[in-house]
Formats: structure tokens, sequence, C-alpha cells
């Protein structure tokens, strides 16, 4: 099997029914796709015993995001790339295997999707067919988002997993990049796939429940990356800086961003990463 798809869920079942349903449609096989149930209150167990098409596991416990994401990778041993995939998404057509065709192309290791963050009040179709058109080709290297992110098998065996600490708290994708770059691997973002993308719908809705500003503890993050002060700051700026080059380039050379951000009807360049 080329890839197969990994995607952790807690409770949101109609974000999890769409996003089965719109990468179904665009052209990846149900068996290719992989729901990891972090031991949902709501519907969701119901559902998937409905439909056994779905390969799924159901964790007695909330394993977390990276929890899930290692348990998925180890589960798909049959699968030459993991897609590691948030439930509230929708994709366009061939979603998938564009990303994977343009990640052979540049030949990355580790590829995401572009993005389109925030309210579904658009013809999505319309604006991803367009999308790609002008943005097919493009890359931003050295970077990916943990919306989405493919994994090459061998990167696993090479740099490990994804960590599976608690305390990360939905940084578990920023700890997988820098670890990446750190040892080389070639990884980048491309144009060729657009995601719609709600915005971490989880991890709002656990926010709401417990009242906490932060699911993961900062300073442990940063520690656990071995980065001081000085360090951490240098790092947020070239982020930053990074951005704005990539945003400025992409609108000069192909009038889009690979991650935009939809606010008030109208669509805003995301100036960071």
């Amino acid at each position: 099997m080329r890839y197969r798809v990994v995607i952790p869920v807690l409770d949101q079942l109609a974000y999890t029914q769409r996003c089965v349903e719109s990468l179904i449609a665009g052209g990846t096989p149900a068996e290719a796709l992989l729901v990891i149930d972090n031991a949902s209150r709501d519907d969701t167990p119901a559902w998937l015993a409905a439909h056994p098409e779905l390969p799924s596991v159901g964790n007695r416990v909330n394993l977390g995001c990276g929890g899930a994401w290692t348990q998925g990778a180890l589960l798909a041993t049959d699968a030459d790339w993991v897609v590691l995939l948030n439930n509230d998404i929708v994709a366009c057509d061939r979603a998938m295997e564009s990303m994977l065709d343009a990640a052979d192309r540049h030949g990355l290791q580790v590829v995401s999707p572009s993005l389109v963050e925030g309210p579904l009040d658009y013809d999505f179709a319309a604006h991803a067919q367009a999308f790609v058109a002008a943005m097919a080709g493009a890359l931003r290297p050295g970077w990916f988002h943990g919306v989405c992110f493919a994994v090459r098998r061998e990167v696993f065996e090479r740099i490990g997993f994804p960590d599976t600490d608690r305390q990360l708290g939905g940084r578990e994708d920023v700890e997988f990049l820098v670890r990446c770059l750190r040892h080389r691997v070639p990884v980048g973002t491309v144009g060729d796939a657009l995601l719609h993308h709600f915005g971490s719908i989880t991890q709002k809705a656990i926010k709401q429940e417990t009242g906490a500003d932060d699911l993961g503890d900062r300073a442990h993050f940063y520690a656990k990356l071995g980065m001081g002060w000085l360090a951490r700051k240098r790092f947020k700026r070239e982020r930053r800086e990074s951005a704005r080059r990539w945003v400025a380039e992409e609108r000069r050379t192909r009038g889009h961003a690979m991650h935009a951000l939809r606010e008030d009807g109208a669509f805003r360049d995301a100036l960071y990463l």
C-alpha cells in the first residue's frame, strides 16, 4: 500500500464524518484510512462499529495526539507513507495522491499540503481547483504543519516516532519538525494539494471543558528541544521571517499563498508558521 491515513479522534463525530466522506469522495479508498478513537464519549464508537469497511482502533483511554499518531504509525506496517491527519478538515480531490506525487518530485521524506483555516463559508471545491492550478509545483522547503503531514516509513526507522509526552499539549508536530531538521530529513509543504482546516476543534473543546489556557507545558516543550531563552526567540523570529518571505514570493509568482486564513468572508495570508 502506498499510504495509510491515520486520523486520531476524540468526540466531534460530525467533523470526523465530514473528513472521512471528503477523503473517500476525493479518491482515497476507505481501506487506506485508520481512525484512532481516543476514548470518545459521543456517538463516535457506535458510528465506527456501524462502518466495518473503515479500519479503526478504539482506545480505552485518551493517548493524546502524539500517542495516537505513534500507535497508527506502528499499525500501518503495510504502507510506504503514513499520513497523520486532523479530523477537522475537508480535502480537495486527490489530495493525498497529489501531495505524495509532489513529495516524490521534490525528494521530500516528510510533506504537508497547503491550508486554508477558519469557517467553511465559501465554495471550497471551486477555490481548491483554482488554487491547485496556480500553485502546483510550488514548495516551502524546511517546514511542514501538524494538521496533515505524511512521513515515509524509513524516517520513523531513522529518527523515531512522534513524541508521546502528554506535556507537549499540541506541540508534537513542532517537536517532530525540529527533530527532522536536526537529522537533515528533507521536509516541505507543497502547493499541489489543499485542505480546509476548521481550526483545532478537539483542542478547543478540551480547553473549553477544562478551562485550561494551554493543554501542555511551554517551558517543558522548549527545554525538551534544548532551547534556552535566546534560542527560543531566534527560533520564533526565523519562523516569522520565513513565513513572510514565502508569502511574498508565492503572491508575486502564483497569486496565492500556501497558508491562508478565512476571516469575515475573505481570505487573508497567514504570516506565521
